[in-house]
């Protein structure tokens, strides 16, 4: 397992060893130990699956009283995923990165708690799963515009299918502090 810290510390893309042969393949696609070793200690508690058609955007999402850590992968298909820094006090506050998750590359993204995390289908369709380090509570999902100027992400589509609350989401600028999350520093 290969473990690379983007530029944004904290959010980590992981390449499995992958071992092929003319049967197929096989990797391990989780291992507590393994992402310890990397200071990766959070423990997951949800798992989550979903299906989308090509220049399907979901996100901008977040949690705030109840952050979600996510470990995601593409079993099926092809997506720009996409992590925001949107943490209080953060010197990171605003920056994003992104990286294309496949069934082909089968690289994982990990995502810290306090992160705003959208992904936009490239493939006809895509099969996207992840694992959350807290429940879902919809009562505490918030979320901020796919296209805020502010952020300029290089999502590369003029108009992708979009959930009527995604539609409806403000910029990052337009949310107060005391809706964001806090910046913490953390031991990782």
């Amino acid at each position: 397992m290969q473990v690379i810290e983007t530029k944004i510390p904290g959010v980590f893309l992981i390449r499995p060893e992958v071992h092929e042969d003319s049967r197929g393949f096989f990797f391990e696609s989780y291992h507590q130990s393994k992402l310890a070793e990397h200071g990766i200690r959070d423990t997951f508690v949800q798992d989550n699956h979903s299906k989308s058609c090509r220049g399907t955007l979901r996100g901008l999402h977040y949690q705030l009283k109840h952050p979600q850590a996510k470990l995601g992968r593409v079993v099926q298909g092809e997506v720009l995923d996409v992590a925001v820094d949107i943490r209080v006090g953060s010197p990171y506050f605003g920056q994003w990165v992104s990286a294309i998750l496949s069934s082909e590359n089968k690289q994982q993204i990990l995502i810290p708690g306090g992160f705003a995390h959208g992904f936009l289908v490239l493939s006809e369709t895509a099969e996207f799963l992840y694992k959350c380090s807290e429940f879902y509570r919809s009562e505490d999902e918030h979320g901020i515009l796919w296209s805020d100027p502010d952020l300029g992400i290089a999502w590369n589509i003029a108009d992708p299918l979009l959930s009527a609350k995604d539609r409806g989401y403000v910029g990052l600028r337009q949310i107060p502090p005391q809706l964001l999350p806090p910046y913490h520093l953390e031991s990782r």
